[in-house]
């Protein structure tokens, strides 16, 4: 009858029976709890993941009994639970993965030997189980699932170190602890032999091949052809489910294969992309909590009470679990030097036990040995230990999501602290000039995975209407450009600023909005079609180049940014000498950790070791090429790829960093790099000729820098703080 037999019998006297059967009723009953528990229990700060969890128990058939966890809502659930894996290999930084992976490793090793030794021991001298069973116990106790990765995530410190490691050591620890219940499962049916490893090892380096290097090769060429956001997400859930059945074939959990498909196409969708915005929404608001639901609807409360024996062994696994994972977190503090915090996100990440425990569970109380003398089954895993295991689910989850919010709260409270105290008058504003409406979406594309964290002012879209008295159509030919600028913003959850300017001509108007609102950093779009070098270098760019002394981007999109590869970089000599330096070595670097792509930085020995001092703090993957010849630039046409960005650094005349080569630059790129994508820089530069220029540089946004022109060294130091505050 369930929980309350009053409440069944006073509902039944409505006409309605429980459990519910009208699926928009089951449907409408899970949609407000996930609206209202996480906001009830929130004010008694509990995680919401918690609150859904003990909803979930209060649903279920052990207590109000209002919903069946049926077919139906088992495939949701095992959605949701994919969908975590996938969201933490797609939001994983690669650059810091790759950095840290031996560090990954360690812990990894770390947290699944001390859980399975402890496991193993207790299994056998404390529960007095068989070897197997106690082998399964330590399988159960050394994996772990990244339930409190949502959490960590939304508090922005999914690309912390620490999250790197615990997630890198949840790959190592679950494929070991699936392994061993893989041996034991095949050891009790009597076909563990030599054929056995050579089939697993065959199996697994197969699947793993075809997701790592075939699916980034599939997801390319969809992305390139396809840039309809639904047939996207549709294609990206594919690519989830495709890695994760073939994990299940290769002898491993499917939340194996999720979690390398979404390593696998990590750096196709940007962290800034409307793609992966429609990923995390979907995800947090349907799939993961209808996962945590289900969690808790596995929850009998009756153990408590019933069975002093499950709550013994409860009461034990529970113990060891959580004493042995925050043993292991706190080894892994000391050997790579994490703060308390920091650890306190390894044990959160690492503590959780849900898909991998019930799986070995499952299968343990699934294996019958025989048949005891008074007719029970003897099972490898008694109830007992099922039982046990749903208790210490609940409780370790419990731990694990108060551990890693308080660690991930602490932290972003203290970025947020140290940004405040560096915080300058500089405010980064972002003007994207408008003309094209072909252009208008990859354009706000390259604007939102450039801009800073601390881009509190939005975006400005501006289109320029050149005369008094615009026809009707242009206006609204203008008004279309903007909203789909909008449009392309908004999917990101940013906010666009639309301008429409009526003046005598483009250069002007664009100059004079620049002027008004205080713009630091102007991108123009620069048709594929228009060919010779008037087509990028004409009357326009040439006069708000003049006009314009503010960080330019000059962007001849070809290909979607996130399909790029490689962004190759072309800096002259002595660009480090340019007050716009930071300014957009920044940008690239924002683009390089949005994208995953790689940034190949072109330019002689000392312009290499200097950006080489900035890599070192803020490393990102990175390679470096001597060039110095700009009088053979077309050379660098045998290093593009099809899949490459371009990127030039230029100068204004009579500046630093100019020479005359710059001049033929535009004539190459419209004869010899027509397929390509390709981005002009223009910095930011103080002094030198067209002095009208200056006198749109805001001061606030020189006074930090202008200090150190004369000191070299100093300007390092200065770019990793203005690093810090805004990539």
């Amino acid at each position: 009858m369930g929980l309350f037999p009053l409440l069944h019998i006073l509902l039944r006297l409505e006409g309605i029976s429980l459990p519910l059967k009208n699926p928009v009723l089951i449907f409408s009953t899970i949609l407000f709890i996930i609206l209202f528990a996480p906001i009830i229990l929130n004010k008694l700060r509990i995680p919401h993941l918690i609150g859904l969890i003990i909803a979930g128990a209060v649903i279920g058939e052990n207590g109000f009994h209002l919903i069946s966890r049926d077919g139906a809502f088992t495939l949701f659930g095992q959605v949701g639970l994919l969908y975590i894996m996938f969201l933490a290999g797609l939001e994983i930084d690669l650059a810091e993965f790759k950095k840290n992976s031996g560090k990954s490793l360690v812990f990894g090793m770390y947290t699944f030997l001390i859980p399975a030794g402890v496991g193993t021991i207790v299994g056998i001298y404390i529960l007095g189980f068989s070897l197997q069973s106690s082998l399964l116990i330590a399988a159960m106790l050394a994996s772990h699932t990244l339930i409190a990765y949502p959490i960590v995530s939304k508090l922005g410190m999914s690309k912390n170190r620490a999250v790197n490691v615990a997630i890198g050591a949840t790959l190592i620890a679950d494929i070991l602890a699936l392994l061993i219940l893989a041996i034991i499962s095949d050891s009790v049916k009597g076909t563990l032999d030599d054929q056995f490893w050579w089939r697993l090892a065959f199996s697994v380096i197969a699947m793993a091949v075809v997701i790592m290097f075939v699916f980034p090769i599939i997801g390319r060429w969809f992305f390139k052809r396809n840039d309809d956001s639904i047939s996207q997400y549709i294609f990206v859930l594919g690519i989830v489910f495709l890695g994760a059945f073939l994990a299940e074939v290769a002898g491993v959990e499917a939340i194996i294969g999720a979690f390398l498909s979404g390593l696998a196409i990590n750096r196709l969708i940007p962290n800034t992309s409307p793609l992966m915005n429609r990923i995390e929404f979907v995800g947090n608001a349907l799939f993961i909590p209808f996962f945590l639901i289900g969690v808790g609807m596995l929850l009998n409360y009756k153990v408590f009470y019933e069975n002093l024996e499950t709550l013994k062994v409860g009461a034990i696994i529970t113990i060891a679990a959580t004493v042995t994972k925050y043993a292991a977190s706190w080894l892994g503090q000391k050997t790579f030097g994490f703060t308390t915090d920091e650890r306190r996100i390894l044990f959160g990440l690492s503590n959780a036990r849900v898909a991998a425990s019930l799986a070995i569970v499952l299968v343990g109380y699934n294996t019958i040995l025989g048949q005891a003398a008074d007719g029970t089954m003897v099972r490898l895993l008694n109830e007992n230990v099922l039982n046990g295991t749903i208790v210490m689910i609940l409780i370790t989850c419990t731990i694990a999501s108060f551990s890693a919010q308080k660690g991930a709260r602490n932290m972003a409270i203290l970025d947020n602290t140290n940004d405040t105290k560096d915080e300058t008058d500089i405010s980064e504003k972002i003007l994207i000039a408008l003309d094209d409406q072909s252009l208008a979406e990859e354009m706000m594309n390259l604007s939102i995975t450039i801009k800073s964290k601390h881009n509190r002012d939005g975006l400005y879209a501006l289109h320029v209407l050149q005369n008094d008295n615009p026809s009707q159509s242009d206006a609204k030919a203008a008004e279309k450009v903007l909203e789909k600028a909008a449009t392309a913003a908004a999917a990101t959850d940013n906010y666009v600023h639309q301008l429409k300017r009526y003046d005598s001509n483009i250069v002007h108007g664009i100059s004079g909005v620049v002027r008004e609102h205080d713009i630091t950093d102007l991108i123009i779009g620069l048709h594929k079609r228009k060919e010779g070098s008037e087509g990028i270098m004409g009357y326009v760019t040439t006069g708000i180049l003049a006009k314009c002394n503010i960080t330019t981007m000059i962007y001849k999109p070809v290909q979607p940014l996130s399909t790029i590869k490689r962004n190759l970089v072309i800096v002259p000599e002595k660009a480090e000498r340019e007050i716009g330096l930071p300014f957009w070595l920044i940008k690239l670097w924002n683009i390089s950790k949005n994208t995953g792509s790689k940034l190949v930085i072109y330019g002689n020995d000392y312009t290499i070791d200097f950006i080489k001092n900035v890599a070192k703090s803020h490393p990102v993957d990175i390679v470096y090429k001597l060039f110095t010849d700009w009088d053979d630039f077309l050379i660098l046409g045998k290093e593009l790829r099809s899949d490459d960005n371009l990127y030039i650094v230029m100068s204004r005349r009579n500046h630093p960093s100019y020479t005359p080569a710059m001049q033929r630059i535009p004539h190459y790129l419209s004869k010899y790099f027509t397929d390509s994508s390709f981005v002009l820089i223009y910095p930011m530069q103080s002094g030198g000729a067209g002095n009208e220029a200056n006198d749109l540089i805001n001061p606030s946004v020189l006074e930090p820098i202008q200090d150190n022109l004369d000191r070299l060294d100093e300007i390092g130091r200065n770019i990793s703080k203005i690093f810090k505050k805004r990539s």
